[in-house]
């Protein structure tokens, strides 16, 4: 029994709002994504980018979850996330004969959806 008390003492999810599941949501989405694409590609330098950000994206949700560091976490979070933005958008669209938005597949769409909600949130949560 002190064992289950100890691990839930770690957790401080009482003091997240609304806007913070919001964003653990989206980071989740995210983060899954990437390593479906992640799995996919394996075991390519681009795949092992793909894990990488992925584990990046669920390191936050943990560091958010016990209360470490919040803010810094929001802080950088987002050129994290909008990095990835970015690149994606370069490396599909730039480098390659296709047009925005009408060549998005659905999983990118779900992805940057995601990634947009979830700088949006961080911003937010920073600024409070």
């Amino acid at each position: 029994m002190a064992t289950a008390d100890a691990q839930r003492s770690l957790l401080r999810t009482d003091s997240l709002g609304a806007l913070h599941w919001v964003g653990i949501a989206a980071a989740l989405v995210s983060a899954a994504v990437h390593f479906l694409l992640g799995i996919r590609m394996f075991p390519s330098g681009l795949a092992i980018s793909f894990l990488l950000a992925g584990f990046g994206f669920v390191g936050a949700v943990v560091l958010v979850v016990l209360d470490y560091r919040r803010r810094l976490v929001y802080a950088v979070g987002i050129p994290f996330t909008v990095v990835q933005i970015v690149l994606w958008y370069y490396v599909i669209f730039v480098t390659t004969p296709r047009t925005f938005p009408a060549d998005m597949d659905a999983i990118s769409t779900i992805d940057k959806l995601a990634q947009v909600v979830l700088v949006a949130v961080l911003v937010a949560l920073l600024r409070e």
